[in-house]
């Protein structure tokens, strides 16, 4: 339970998983690899570069990969059982000249990093979409190696 720990003195609370709102599932590890279905985030909705501002777009980033990790937990059980973040993909709703998306993308990169430290830095994308679902600033995806 140390990461959920560190989570907790970061002042953050870990929400439950999510239910899937379509045929999917949230997670499907195979081997050692645990792959995490996109969370949109919830709160945070419009345009990045018309509704939005990299900042709020940075905080939206944020809560998606705390709804992430509370995916993670419901499948794994505990987070300490994460051996490393491996990669994400980060999806930013943005006008057509919006091109900050990575910045948009550093909140949950930084929050993972904030966590886990070394084993939180990760591969990554983030890249622009025309419109997500909901009308959702940020979605994001992410893969895990678990821990024997």
């Amino acid at each position: 339970m140390y990461i959920e720990e560190k989570i907790a003195a970061l002042g953050f609370t870990l929400p439950a998983g999510v239910t899937p709102i379509a045929n999917f599932v949230p997670t499907v590890q195979s081997g050692k690899m645990l792959y995490v279905s996109g969370h949109a985030a919830r709160t945070s909705k419009g345009k990045l570069g018309r509704d939005l501002t990299i900042e709020q777009g940075y905080e939206a980033a944020r809560e998606v990969a705390l709804d992430l990790l509370g995916t993670v937990r419901a499948a794994l059980g505990d987070l300490d059982r994460v051996a490393r973040v491996v990669k994400l993909l980060g999806m930013v709703n943005s006008t057509e000249e919006f091109t900050d998306q990575p910045k948009v993308i550093n909140g949950a990169s930084d929050l993972l990093v904030e966590i886990f430290g070394e084993k939180g830095k990760h591969a990554r994308s983030a890249v622009g979409m025309a419109q997500l679902p909901g009308y959702a600033s940020v979605e994001i995806e992410m893969i895990l190696e678990i821990a024997e």
